[in-house]
Formats: structure tokens, sequence, C-alpha cells
């Protein structure tokens, strides 16, 4: 094993997880070790309940994502969430619309299958991927959440070429995160400035994915029950220690999954997204009593990645 190791170190990837778990010297670009983020928010009322709710509870929410996809929101929709956004000093953040999942394949649903996700299934699926991407850039989006590999590539290339912002945020989806340090290298090779890890890896094994990557990491403090229902409320601050600059994601455990959203089951929506603004601040109450040292930023300035 001591030359796999040692080939891994000239790679430039960790030997092994750090059982001591060292702090990261990581930071987001404003000096803070940590942003909010309130995962599921789907559409204008759900991110105006956030927006109340926080004010309510005292809260600096740094970042809402949509889940259901930029393709089931309206023009006008998507313009009120970037207006509420930018008036907020936050970042909104919508999935890219066509995935494996709402295809007319079957493999994605079979027990095999899974490991689609929500891949895009050919070359047709990739351009109307792209055109999602293109139509909220133009509604004034400028963070998008990918969860297929050859999205990022792509959008990754098309913002390099100049036919994308250069500042657009590609946020990576919890249905692709990199398990280990290699993988969560890759990904931010391809161009993703955000990059969501699992939510049942243990904290050496997040310290050893935060020294081979700079992007910020994602991470479910509290996990929905597809993708595992964890509740690691306690972990928090040596989580943050060791993976910083992070975006603590609050998940809601017992709660149905909700997309594809609509008016529906609105009600629905907006109540869960004002129950994971309370668990955020639940949260932000253990980061006060435990870890004091931890800064928070103060607001939403939209990340640039840090030097890898």
């Amino acid at each position: 094993m001591k030359d796999t190791r040692a080939a891994l170190q000239r790679l430039g990837f960790p030997a092994a997880d750090p059982p001591d778990c060292p702090a990261s010297a990581k930071r987001f670009p404003d000096g803070a070790h940590y942003r909010i983020e309130i995962p599921s928010t789907e559409g204008p009322r759900a991110l105006a309940a956030v927006l109340e709710e926080a004010s309510r509870r005292r809260i600096t929410i740094h970042r809402v994502s949509q889940g259901s996809g930029i393709l089931l929101l309206t023009d006008d929709e998507i313009t009120e969430m970037a207006a509420l956004g930018r008036r907020a000093g936050m970042e909104v953040n919508l999935f890219v619309g066509p995935r494996a999942t709402f295809d007319i394949g079957a493999q994605a649903y079979s027990p095999a299958g899974k490991s689609l996700g929500l891949s895009l299934r050919g070359a047709d699926q990739l351009v109307f991927a792209i055109e999602d991407v293109k139509r909220a850039i133009r509604l004034g989006i400028e963070s998008v959440l990918v969860s297929d590999i050859g999205l990022l590539a792509v959008l990754g290339r098309m913002k390099k070429a100049g036919d994308l912002p250069a500042a657009l945020i590609l946020k990576t989806s919890v249905m692709m995160a990199p398990a280990n340090p290699a993988a969560a290298g890759v990904l931010e090779d391809l161009g993703a400035t955000t990059i969501n890890i699992p939510s049942d890896l243990t904290l050496p094994q997040v310290a050893a994915i935060r020294a081979s990557i700079g992007a910020p990491i994602d991470f479910y403090i509290e996990a929905p029950d597809n993708i595992g229902g964890f509740i690691r409320y306690y972990e928090l601050p040596a989580l943050i220690h060791a993976a910083a600059p992070v975006y603590v994601k609050l998940g809601l455990r017992n709660s149905p999954d909700v997309y594809p959203s609509g008016g529906h089951i609105e009600n629905t929506v907006i109540a869960m997204s004002r129950e994971r603004v309370r668990r955020a601040q639940i949260a932000c109450e253990m980061l006060a009593r435990y870890a004091p040292d931890l800064v928070m930023s103060p607001n939403a300035a939209l990340p640039a990645p840090p030097a890898r």
C-alpha cells in the first residue's frame, strides 16, 4: 500500500483519510467559514416564505436552491425569484430541468438502474438542458444546479469560451455527489464551483475531500429521507472546522418528496420551506453555543471558488 499511497500524494490527493481531521485553512472570499443554504425552494411563493421566516427568526440565509427544474417555472416566476434574491442579497440557485427520472426510459426506476440518477439521456436531452440554463441566465439567474457530469463538462467549457457568463455558478447535485477526493477533484476540474458531497461521510472522509479541492463544499446537516435522513447537528462545528468553506444545507426529515412541484402542492412546499428555516435557526444556535469562533458570511455575495 505504501507505493499506492505515495502515488496518490504525487497526484495531489491525500494518501489516507486523516483521523485527526485537521482544521481547514480555506475560506470563502469574505473570510467566512460557512454559509447557510435552504434547499427545495420551489418557486417565488416559497422563496418569499423563506425570506419572511428568516427575517422573523433573525437568521441569515445565503442561498436557496430549487429542485423541480428551470423548465417547470414560468418566465415570470424565474424573474421574480431572481429579483427577490437580488433584493435580499441572496444567491438563487435553480436546478437544470431535464433528467432521467422525468424521461420516458424505465431503467432509472429499476433496482439496478438507480445509478442513472438525474443523468441526461441522449444528445437531445443535453441540448434541452443547455437551453434550460441559457433561459435562466436571460431571466436574471446567476447560479444553476447540475446533476449530469457531461452537462457539467459542457457548461464549464462554454464558460471558458465566453458562451456563458464567466461568473455563472455551477453547483453540483447531491445526486452525483463525489464520495472520495479524486472524484471531487474531477468535478472541480470540469468546472464545478460548489460541490455537494454525500451526507453520510465520516468527518475524516470529509477532511480528505477538502484537502483535494478548493471549491466550497455543500453538506446536508439534515438530509431528506430519500438520501438517508441523517440528522447530524451536534457534528456541525467539527464538520465546518474540517470542511470550510462549507454551505450548511438544511434538508427536512419525515417530509414528502415534492419534485416536480407546482400549485397543487404549493401549501405543503411553503410549510416545508418555513420549517427548513426553523432548522437553520437550530443549526445557528448550536454553532453559537459550541463554536463561536466560526465565522458566518454576513451576506450572500456570490462566491468565487478559493484556490486549490
